[in-house]
C-alpha cells in the first residue's frame, strides 16, 4: 500500500487565558502503509477513544486540548476512508477515524500507546470486512483500552520531567521573552527528562544534517554505498551559505567520505546537496525519518533552505540520538564513525560552550536568520551520557539566542554533573 503522508503543524495560536493550563495539537500524520496514526500534542495529555458503528468510527478525544479554525478532513480511500479533526467542546479537541464501507475494526485490535505523554501512536492492527458480521447500534460506543507510555523511541524508558532544572529554564525563559524555543533534553541513566515544546516543529536550518549523516551510514552498513566512492559536484547541487566546496568549478570530484565530512564539520551546503542525491532525493530520506518516527522531520527543499522550510522538533532529534547510541540504526562501526564526524563539528558557540572541562559532545547545529538549533550526545568525565536537542526562533539574527541556547546547556550540564542547578547570574 503506498505511503500517504499528512502533516498538520499548528502554528501562530494564541492560548486561552485559562487558570487550567492547556495543550494544543501540534501535529498528525496517518502512515497507510502501516496503518499507523500519530498524534502529538505541546504538552502531556492521556486520550480516551472508544469505537462507534455504521459507518465504523474510531473516536479519539483529546482533554484540555485546543484547537483553532473550522474542522479539518483528510481522505485517505482504501480501509480509511478518511480523518477528521475538530473541537467537542471549548476544551477537548477530537479526532475521528471514519472506515471506508464494507471494513470494520475490533475494539480488541486497536492499540493505542505513547512514547511520551505527548505523542501517541494508534495502531490498527488488522482491519476486518464487514460482510455477514452482525452490526452494533451506531448508539453504541465500545471503550478502547489506552496503553501506558512505552519507552522513548523504543530503547529508553522515560523517568519524570526534572522540575528543579524546569523551573530554573523557566526563569530564563522569562527572562529571553523575545525567543521561541522547543528543547529536549534526556537523562540516559534514569531516563529522567526536560521538556519544552520538545514535539514542535521548527525550521531545521542545518540540524537536517544529522539524520541526512545516520541514512548515508545506514546505506554503508547495507553495501550500497562505499565511502570511498566519487561523486561529481553538478551546478544543480551548488548552493551558496556554509561552505567552502561551492567555490569550486561544477564539474569537481570528491569522495563521498571527503563530502561528508565537510557536510558535517564546517555544515557545508553543496556537500549536503550531493550527499541527499547520492541517497536518492528527499522522498525517499523523507520516508526514511519517518520509519525511524521522526514525526516532525521532512526534507521539502535542498540546501540552502534560507526560508526555512525543512522542519525538524528538538524531539526528533534527541529520539534519533537515542537510535544511534542504543544500537539501533548503526553497525558499531559506523555509529563509531558517526560519532567521530559529530565530534568535530566546529560550531562550539551553542551546546558545548555550556558544558564543563572534560565533557565530550557529538552534536549538528543548525543556523539560520531567525533560527539556532542544536543537538547531540553529551559524555560527562564520570562516564554519565545524557542526550540534548534545542531550537529557538529569534527575530532575524538576534544574538541573544546564542547565549540562551548556552544558558541552557550550562543549567543542565551543572545539575546532572552535581545534582544541584548552576548559578546564572
Amino acid at each position: 500500500m503506498r505511503l500517504r503522508f499528512f502533516l498538520l503543524s499548528v502554528v501562530s495560536i494564541v492560548l486561552l487565558a485559562s487558570p487550567a493550563k492547556a495543550s494544543r495539537l501540534e501535529s498528525w500524520y496517518f502512515d497507510t502503509a502501516q496503518n499507523q496514526l500519530n498524534i502529538t500534542t505541546q504538552s502531556g495529555v492521556k486520550p480516551k477513544a472508544f469505537l462507534v458503528n455504521n459507518p465504523t468510527r474510531l473516536v479519539i478525544d483529546l482533554p484540555k486540548t485546543e484547537l483553532t479554525g473550522n474542522t479539518i478532513r483528510q481522505s485517505f480511500g482504501s480501509a480509511v476512508k478518511e480523518i477528521r479533526i475538530g473541537k467537542v467542546d471549548s476544551d477537548t479537541t477530537r479526532l475521528v477515524v471514519e472506515l471506508a464501507p464494507g471494513y470494520t475494526v475490533s475494539a480488541d485490535k486497536l492499540l493505542i500507546k505513547g512514547d511520551s505523554s505527548s505523542h501517541w501512536i494508534v495502531n490498527f492492527t488488522s482491519f476486518e470486512r464487514s460482510d455477514n458480521k452482525v452490526v452494533l447500534s451506531s448508539e453504541e460506543k465500545i471503550p478502547v483500552q489506552i496503553g501506558d507510555v512505552s519507552p522513548f523511541a523504543g530503547v529508553v524508558p522515560l523517568g519524570k520531567e526534572i522540575s528543579q532544572i524546569s523551573s530554573q529554564v523557566r526563569v530564563l525563559m522569562n527572562r529571553y521573552s523575545s525567543l521561541d524555543p522547543g528543547m529536549f533534553f534526556l537523562d540516559l541513566d534514569t531516563g529522567n527528562y526536560i521538556d519544552f515544546n520538545g514535539e514542535k516543529a521548527f525550521p531545521a536550518a542545518s540540524t537536517i544534517k544529522f539524520p541526512v549523516l545516520v541514512a548515508l551510514f545506514q546505506e554503508v552498513d547495507a553495501g550500497r554505498i562505499k565511502l570511498n566512492e566519487t561523486l561529481v559536484m553538478r551546478r544543480d547541487l551548488m548552493t551558496g551559505g556554509s561552505g567552502v566546496i561551492q567555490y569550486k568549478k561544477a564539474g569537481t570530484k570528491f569522495s563521498l567520505l571527503e563530502t561528508v565530512t565537510k557536510m558535517i564539520t564546517i555544515s557545508d551546503n553543496t556537500a549536503t546537496n550531493m550527499v541527499i542525491d547520492r541517497l536518492g532525493g528527499k522522498a525517499k530520506l523523507n520516508k526514511r525519518f519517518r520509519s525511524w518516527g521522526l514525526q516532525n522531520t521532512v526534507i521539502r527543499n535542498l540546501l540552502g533552505d534560507f526560508k526555512g522550510t525543512n522542519t525538524t522538533s528538538a524531539k526528533d532529534l534527541v529520539r534519533l540520538s537515542a537510535l544511534v547510541v542504543n544500537n539501533q540504526a548503526l553497525s558499531n562501526s559506523s555509529r563509531t564513525q558517526v560519532l567521530n564526524l559529530m565530534r568535530r563539528v566546529e560550531n562550539r558557540s551553542l551546546l558545548p560552550s555550556g558544558l564543563g572541562k572534560g565533557a565530550v559532545i557529538a552534536h549538528k547545529t543548525g543556523t539560520l536568520g531567525v533560527i539556532l538549533g542544536d543537538a547531540g550526545i553529551i559524555e560527562m568525565p564520570s562516564g554519565k551520557r545524557y542526550l540534548a536537542g534545542i531550537l529557538v526562533r529569534r527575530p532575524f539574527g538576534d544574538s541573544k539566542a546564542r547565549d540562551f541556547v548556552s544558558q541552557v546547556s550550562r543549567i543542565v550540564y551543572g545539575y546532572l554533573s552535581q545534582g544541584k542547578v548552576a548559578d546564572q547570574s
